[in-house]
């Protein structure tokens, strides 16, 4: 009966985490081995790693990674993919985002660059960073709803709070007047305050040309560029070698 009670305290306190360890351990019989403050300090260690667990489910559903279990540390690029051990441990260790650092992928199709995009973002999250996914076409198209339906200013602001924003297919469709100026309002705001990853087909070479109008194409460029790492990926393409297996 106490048990029950106790249980039913613990989630009305939405300590889960200890609530569940609890259950957990009186089936095992371990909390009746240890000390008060022993029993104490583990069910809060338990409860801790719920927290943790629960906030990282959250930040990876919110993101909405086109490859939400990716991970760097699962990456193997021993099939010449053109990044460097010391590119990849650099990636790890997540000292860009400390330091809101860029990131520009580039390189043929399938080649493995999205993957890597969602990689470096889930790690984001897993350092407890809001992080959000976008193809870029897919953002321009929300931008101009948030447009026509009046919350611009409601998205924009959500947006801002993204401490890692990604941008996955730039360079593949065409950018009207108005959404170039939109997707300048973007990249300013995420100017040294988060990381933008941009995952792109298109050499940096081509980025201004393709941006289309020279004064909002030096501004994007100057904002994102400048205070990136490159990797330009090359190698087959992945889609290939998993078609022919």
């Amino acid at each position: 009966m106490l048990d029950n009670l106790l249980v039913d305290k613990l989630n009305q306190l939405k300590l889960h985490g200890m609530q569940q360890a609890i259950l957990q351990f009186n089936q095992q019989d371990s909390l009746s081995q240890l000390t008060f403050q022993e029993g104490l300090g583990l069910l809060l260690d338990q409860e801790a790693n719920y927290r943790q667990s629960k906030r990282l489910m959250r930040l990876i559903k919110a993101a909405k990674l086109r490859y939400a279990n990716a991970m760097i540390e699962d990456i193997n690029y021993e099939h010449k993919r053109a990044i460097t051990h010391e590119q990849l441990k650099w990636l790890t260790t997540g000292q860009w985002l400390q330091q809101q650092q860029n990131i520009i992928l580039t390189g043929p199709t399938g080649v493995g660059k999205t993957y890597l995009a969602c990689a470096c973002a889930q790690l984001a999250c897993r350092r407890g960073l809001s992080t959000r996914y976008f193809r870029l076409s897919k953002l321009l198209e929300a931008l101009r709803i948030a447009h026509a339906d009046g919350s611009f200013s409601r998205f924009t602001a959500q947006l801002l709070k993204v401490k890692c924003l990604v941008i996955d297919d730039w360079g593949i469709d065409a950018i009207t007047a108005e959404r170039r100026a939109d997707l300048l309002e973007v990249i300013d705001d995420s100017y040294e305050q988060r990381s933008v990853i941009i995952a792109s087909q298109l050499p940096v070479d081509h980025w201004h040309e393709y941006i289309g109008d020279n004064t909002i194409a030096d501004a994007i460029l100057d904002r994102i560029v400048h205070q990136a790492q490159r990797f330009k990926l090359a190698g087959d393409s992945m889609r290939k070698r998993l078609a022919a297996k």
